[in-house]
């Protein structure tokens, strides 16, 4: 039987009550389970953010493109004057221009590129319905579809290659996507790492190629990011 003394020193030891003690230990439990996650989870995703950097650094442009057809997503004239150059080269049979400002004209972009009449009437495409990545994929697909094209070539810029060729699969499993990066800034050298602006492309790049891949591991649905589709909701809710 406890004295009052061993009573005294079971409930007052260190000056808390056992029970009190009791109560933190889960508490400390969980605090360093949580930081060791935490450091885990920045070291992976600090790993994954190299790894994808060095991907891109590496991304070369083929020496001679061939495809079926090319697909420019936009996003920068750049893109659609190095597309009209492979189009105009024999890469390709055809081009789409996709996720086009609804308020620029073909007339616009023609002028821009300095490319003719003749080029635009018959091999080029505008669409206007894509308004991020996922909608440039779907407006692709069913583009591919209309046409029966078996290989694409498709030119962006190299920090949003992965996730373009990411969701195109995920959108028409049967066609060669092919690769044609253009590259705004050299990033071998790492002197990108100084560059804020470059720096805060790549990471928010990144942080939706993690999250496009993710939404593919699980399978989850997304958007359809087509602005018919956008307008037909928008016009339900308002209904409702």
């Amino acid at each position: 039987m406890a004295t009052m003394d061993e009573t005294r020193h079971l409930t007052q030891k260190d000056g808390q009550p056992a029970r009190k003690r009791w109560r933190i230990r889960p508490i400390r439990r969980f605090v360093r389970v949580f930081l060791a996650f935490l450091l885990v989870f920045c070291g992976s995703m600090l790993g994954g953010f190299l790894y994808f950097a060095e991907t891109i650094a590496a991304m070369e442009t083929p020496r001679n493109p061939r495809a079926d057809a090319i697909v420019v997503l936009t996003g920068g004239f750049q893109r659609i004057d190095q597309a009209i150059g492979l189009l105009k080269q024999g890469a390709g049979k055809r081009l789409l221009i996709s996720g086009a400002n609804p308020s620029t004209s073909g007339t616009q972009i023609r002028k821009f590129t300095q490319s003719s009449t003749s080029l635009f009437d018959c091999c080029v495409d505008i669409g206007y319905d894509a308004m991020d990545t996922i909608g440039n994929a779907n407006e692709t697909a069913q583009w591919i579809s209309d046409h029966g094209y078996r290989s694409v070539l498709v030119v962006t810029n190299n920090y949003h290659m992965p996730r373009s060729l990411l969701e195109l699969r995920r959108s028409d499993a049967e066609t060669e996507f092919v690769s044609y990066p253009v590259i705004n800034s050299d990033l071998r050298n790492g002197s990108w790492l100084g560059e804020p602006h470059v720096m805060k492309a790549m990471l928010s790049e990144y942080v939706k190629y993690s999250a496009a891949l993710v939404r593919d591991m699980i399978g989850a649905g997304t958007a359809s990011g087509l602005r018919r589709d956008a307008q037909t909701h928008a016009a339900l809710v308002e209904e409702n």
